[in-house]
């Protein structure tokens, strides 16, 4: 008689596993990079819009932060660049659809920035950091079952 010992789970450092994860890492910061450029050509056509802080001011602020976490996704494949790109991506496209649906007025520094048409280029910076936002979901659940798998392995 033998005994049969089930065979281990696949590591989740796989080959699969890390073409799928690099795939993912590659549209995210596909995301990031159009969202960046989108927001650093429009800049200049924003600077009239607000005293303090010009919306091309907060244009230039987003092309940084989604450059910077384009930048980390590609490079540093951990949970915190993970979770950056996330930030970047669902609060930039909370922020677009706020103000394409809702007149929030001046708060403070920041402009009105009600805008409640859809052209081209909100059009593809919602759809650049809605797969951005997708793909940077799927990254942290990833990070996340392969620690719990890693804590159930060794416990």
């Amino acid at each position: 008689m033998t005994a049969q010992t089930p065979t281990p789970p696949p590591a989740p450092h796989g080959g699969a596993y890390r073409i799928v994860q690099g795939g993912a890492r590659v549209l995210s910061a596909g995301g990031l990079v159009v969202n960046a450029y989108l927001h650093a050509a429009l800049a200049d056509q924003y600077d009239g819009v607000g005293a303090t802080i010009s919306q091309g001011d907060l244009f230039r602020v987003e092309a940084g932060l989604a450059s910077l976490a384009a930048l980390l996704v590609l490079v540093w494949w951990r949970i915190p660049s993970d979770a950056f790109a996330w930030l970047v991506s669902a609060g930039g496209l909370a922020l677009l659809l706020a103000y394409l649906y809702i007149d929030v007025g001046k708060l403070g520094p920041f402009p009105n920035m009600y805008d409640p048409v859809w052209f081209d280029d909100k059009r593809l910076a919602a759809v650049a950091q809605g797969i951005t936002l997708v793909m940077s979901t799927f990254l942290l659940v990833s990070h996340t079952r392969h620690a719990r798998r890693l804590v159930t392995d060794v416990g």
